[in-house]
């Protein structure tokens, strides 16, 4: 009996070693691409909101931390500021910034995306990266019925209503993801928040 049991403590330990290895040999062996595809999905949420860039350069002295306490300092306690690029022109000149956010007020989980505003503090847009939001619900946040009613729109806060859209800082909520709605805009807020940090508050005066 004795001699069973170790036997079969060690054919466990065996099987345990060798399901260690394999899961190590496949993460080193699909890190690399991993990264890679999500290099490119940022890279392409890059060009997306900012379709006039020809690079996109990292902020000296950055800090993730720092910048996500200012937001929520400021009120946006939901929403972390994860990445900020500048857009240049052909001439290396500024167009304006690349903000990510992480939302977490989503109704399926965090929300990642990109924000484009100017240098005078228009938004260009906002590209998605990562959402679980339901289908035919909250995952209308990508398409641009909705994300269209931030662009070009020159404005400090924007708000959520359900009652359809009467000024140029009222957002028109996705029909029945009225939580997805709050976390987009609140996200967007935040970005707009920081792009103001890094300007001084001028970029609308």
């Amino acid at each position: 009996m004795k001699n069973s049991l170790l036997k079969d403590a060690m054919i466990l330990t065996a099987i345990t070693l060798v399901a260690g290895l394999a899961l190590g040999l496949v993460y080193e062996i699909t890190k690399a691409p991993i990264a890679k595809a999500e290099a490119d999905a940022q890279a392409k949420a890059y060009q997306t909101v900012f379709a006039d860039a020809v690079s996109f350069e990292e902020l000296d002295g950055f800090d993730a931390a720092e910048a996500t306490k200012l937001v929520q300092d400021a009120g946006y306690t939901e929403d972390d500021i994860v990445g900020v690029v500048a857009a240049e022109d052909g001439s290396s000149q500024a167009l304006g910034y690349v903000i990510t956010v992480t939302s977490h007020a989503g109704y399926g989980g965090d929300i990642t995306f990109s924000v484009g505003i100017t240098n005078d503090g228009n938004i260009n847009g906002y590209s998605i990266t990562s959402i679980s939001e339901t289908a035919g619900l909250g995952m209308k946040a990508t398409e641009s019925k909705f994300s269209g009613q931030f662009v070009n729109i020159p404005v400090d806060t924007y708000t959520v209503t359900k009652t359809g859209k009467s000024a140029d800082n009222e957002i028109d909520a996705i029909s029945g993801a009225t939580i997805t709605s709050r976390a987009m805009t609140g996200g967007v807020n935040a970005a707009v928040c920081y792009f103001e940090s890094l300007t001084g508050g001028a970029a609308h005066e």
